[in-house]
C-alpha cells in the first residue's frame, strides 16, 4: 500500500509521472538556457536571439528526455537513488549526443558543450527535487497534527451520544446498530492516517457517518448518492470524504428550517477520480473559518500524496455550495498498470 512516507522519501527518485516533476524540469532547464543565453549576449537583441536558438537546441532532447523518463518511471523507482541518477544524467547525455549527431551542427567543442551543460541542467534539475521532497518534510507532523484536529468536532460526539441515548429505550436494535456505526467511525478517525486507502472504504466510512447524522437530524436531511460509476478501487488519502460531508450537513443543513439536500457523487473518467459534494448555502452564514480549515486541511494533504496532479476547488453556484476533488486513478499493487493502461486505452 502507498503511503506518505514514501512520498517523502528524500532519497527517493522523482516520479517522472508527476504532472508537478515533469512541470518543474521543464521551467527549470529553460531557465538554465535562458541564463546561459544572457551570460552570452552582448545586448537584450542578442539576449532574445540567443534564447530562441537555445530553445530550438534544448527542447528537442529535453522532452525525448521526459517521453523515455515518463514509460521506464515505475521501473526507476525501484532503483537505489545513486544509481538512478547516473541512468537520468545518461539518459539526457545519449539524446544530446543523438540530437547533436542527427542535426550535425556545431563543432566538437560544440558537443563537448552542449553535454556539459546538459549533464550540469540533469544534476540541478535533480538537485532542485531533491530539495523540493524535503522542503515538504517537514510538513508532514504539522499535516498529521492538522489532519486528527480536524477530522471531527467535540459537537458531532456531543450530538451523536445524546441521538443514541434518545434512542436506547424506544428503539433499541436502532440505536444498537448506531453504536456501531459510531465504532467505526472513530476507529478510522483514530487509525494512521499516512497510507492511502481503497475508495470502496471511505465510502463505507461516509455512509456510516451519514447513517449517524440522519438519526440526529431525521427528515431535515436528504442525501442522494451518485456512486454507480465510482471506481471503488482507486487509492486516496484517508478522511477525504467524510469532513467534506461533515462541513456539507454543519454548514448546509442545520442553519436551515426545512429539509436540506446533500449530493454525493464520485465517479472516473479517463485516469482521473472526480468527487463532488453540494449542499444548501445559506448567506447569513457564510464561510466558517472551520470550513475553510478543514478545506486547507484537505487541499494540503493530497498536495503531500498527489502534487500538482491532485485539484481542490469550492464555489457557491445557484444557491448551492459545491466542493469538487480530483485526483489520479491509482490502484494497489501489481493492478495499477493494468489500470492505467485501461485508463489511456
Amino acid at each position: 500500500m502507498l503511503s506518505i512516507r514514501q512520498n517523502l522519501d528524500a532519497d527517493a527518485l522523482p516520479d517522472f509521472r508527476n504532472l508537478g516533476s515533469i512541470a518543474r524540469v521543464l521551467i527549470l532547464v529553460n531557465l538554465l538556457s535562458a541564463a546561459c543565453a544572457f551570460l552570452d549576449a552582448t545586448s537584450w537583441a542578442t539576449a532574445i536571439d540567443a534564447i530562441a536558438r537555445n530553445a530550438v537546441l534544448v527542447e528537442p532532447p529535453l522532452m525525448a528526455s521526459l517521453i523515455v523518463l515518463y514509460a521506464a518511471a515505475p521501473w526507476l523507482l525501484r532503483l537505489p537513488y545513486l544509481a538512478g541518477c547516473a541512468l537520468i544524467v545518461a539518459v539526457v547525455l545519449g539524446w544530446v549526443w543523438t540530437m547533436h549527431t542527427l542535426y550535425g551542427e556545431g563543432t566538437a567543442g560544440g558537443l563537448s558543450r552542449a553535454l556539459g551543460l546538459a549533464a550540469a541542467s540533469a544534476v540541478a534539475a535533480l538537485a532542485y527535487l531533491r530539495l523540493h521532497r524535503r522542503a515538504y518534510s517537514p510538513a508532514l507532523a504539522e499535516a498529521r497534527l492538522q489532519a486528527l484536529q480536524a477530522r471531527i468536532r467535540p459537537h458531532f460526539l456531543f450530538n451523536s451520544l445524546n441521538a443514541v441515548l434518545a434512542l436506547i429505550r424506544r428503539d433499541p436494535r436502532r440505536a444498537e446498530r448506531a453504536l456501531e456505526d459510531l465504532s467505526d467511525l472513530f476507529r478510522a478517525l483514530m487509525s494512521d492516517g499516512r497510507s492511502l486507502v481503497r475508495l470502496a472504504d471511505e465510502i463505507a466510512l461516509i455512509e456510516r457517518y451519514a447513517a449517524i447524522e440522519q438519526l440526529r437530524l431525521g427528515e431535515r436531511l436528504r442525501l442522494s448518492w451518485e456512486l454507480d460509476s465510482a471506481p471503488v478501487d482507486a487509492l486516496l488519502p484517508p478522511l477525504v470524504l467524510q469532513p467534506l460531508l461533515e462541513n456539507a450537513v454543519y454548514h448546509g443543513i442545520e442553519p436551515g428550517t426545512g429539509t436540506g439536500d446533500v449530493l454525493v457523487r464520485i465517479e472516473r473518467r479517463d485516469a482521473r477520480v472526480l468527487a463532488l459534494i453540494e449542499n444548501p448555502y445559506h448567506e447569513s452564514r457564510p464561510g466558517h473559518g472551520g470550513n475553510r480549515m478543514a478545506l486547507e486541511n484537505i487541499r494540503e494533504r493530497l498536495m503531500l500524496f498527489f502534487d500538482a496532479e491532485a485539484r481542490l476547488e469550492s464555489r457557491v453556484e445557484a444557491g448551492r455550495y459545491r466542493v469538487e476533488i480530483e485526483i489520479p486513478y491509482r490502484v494497489s499493487g501489481g493492478d495499477d498498470a493494468r489500470a492505467q493502461a485501461e485508463a489511456q486505452a
